[in-house]
């Protein structure tokens, strides 16, 4: 059962659930937030989910979508799902969907959202996602999904309830928008990602690649295919603000069971006590 492979770890309040294997498969279900990441593999329990964010168009983060939008109908999902994907791999994907849709004749449907960096598209109630660049041979993204709260203007702080009341009842806005970073994304990048988007260091939970974890392979042919390295993820260990790194996309050059001791090896222990390897409970990958 494709059940009993896929991988479920919790981090900070949220549970991640899916399978990812570098090159393989990926997908990570996280159902607090209501959004599957990328489409590697049709998981009858993740198919379920209303909001699917592609990363990019290569096959192992994409070429399931096809399975999982039949699967949905089985759940009585009716409504098309919104997938949210970097805007130039739309045509090609809505263009794919519909060859298939002639070969089964059932209609594959969905609301394509193309985004660029920066651009910003709701979600649900105060939860939004926003795109940041990262860098792979083929278009992708990464992304941060975070909730816009109001926060005392600062000038406004220390001062007596009553006297923050009565400014607000004279017309004056005593809050000001925030954006609560809850979770970034960045996977098939090199690490420059983390870089350029310095908000992912940020998040609350980052659930960011490391495929490659030791000398099995090179530093330069890991940034070759554009992929993350842990001695990239080690020499930036005292920029990471997250609360929890979800560390997944590990290659299969590695046992899934070998992976903790890698890291309890390698990675500093105040960085190390924040990170949890999303793989399975098991000595081999699924499939």
């Amino acid at each position: 059962m494709l059940a009993a492979v896929l991988a479920s770890v919790s981090a900070a309040g949220f549970t991640f659930r899916g399978v990812s294997v570098g090159g393989v498969y990926t997908s990570i279900a996280v159902p607090e937030l209501g959004v599957l990441f990328d489409a590697g593999i049709p998981a009858r329990s993740l198919a379920a989910t209303d909001t699917i964010l592609l990363s990019h168009g290569h096959a192992d983060h994409v070429g399931a979508l096809p399975a999982i939008l039949g699967i949905r109908a089985l759940h009585g999902k009716t409504r098309p799902p919104r997938v949210v994907m970097p805007a130039e791999i739309v045509d090609d994907v809505v263009a794919a969907l519909e060859a298939l849709s002639r070969l089964q004749r059932f209609a594959l449907a969905i609301e394509p959202i193309g985004m660029r960096p920066g651009d910003e598209v709701p979600l649900r109630g105060d939860l939004f996602v926003r795109a940041v660049r990262t860098f792979h041979p083929v278009p992708a993204l990464g992304y941060l999904l975070a909730r816009r709260v109001a926060k005392l203007r600062p000038e406004l702080r220390g001062l007596a309830g009553q006297d923050i009341a009565a400014r607000r009842q004279a017309g004056e806005e005593v809050t000001v928008p925030e954006a609560r970073l809850e979770l970034g994304y960045a996977t098939d990048t090199l690490v420059t990602a983390l870089d350029h988007a310095p908000e992912l260091y940020e998040a609350r939970v980052l659930m960011m690649e490391c495929t490659f974890l030791d000398e099995r392979k090179s530093l330069d042919g890991a940034r070759a295919g554009c992929h993350i390295h842990l001695d990239e993820v080690i020499e930036r260990a005292d920029r990471f603000r997250n609360e929890a790194i979800v560390m997944m996309h590990v290659s299969q050059l590695y046992q899934p069971n070998e992976v903790a001791a890698i890291l309890d090896r390698r990675v500093p222990p105040e960085l190390r006590a924040r990170i949890v390897p999303f793989v399975p409970n098991r000595s081999h990958w699924p499939g």
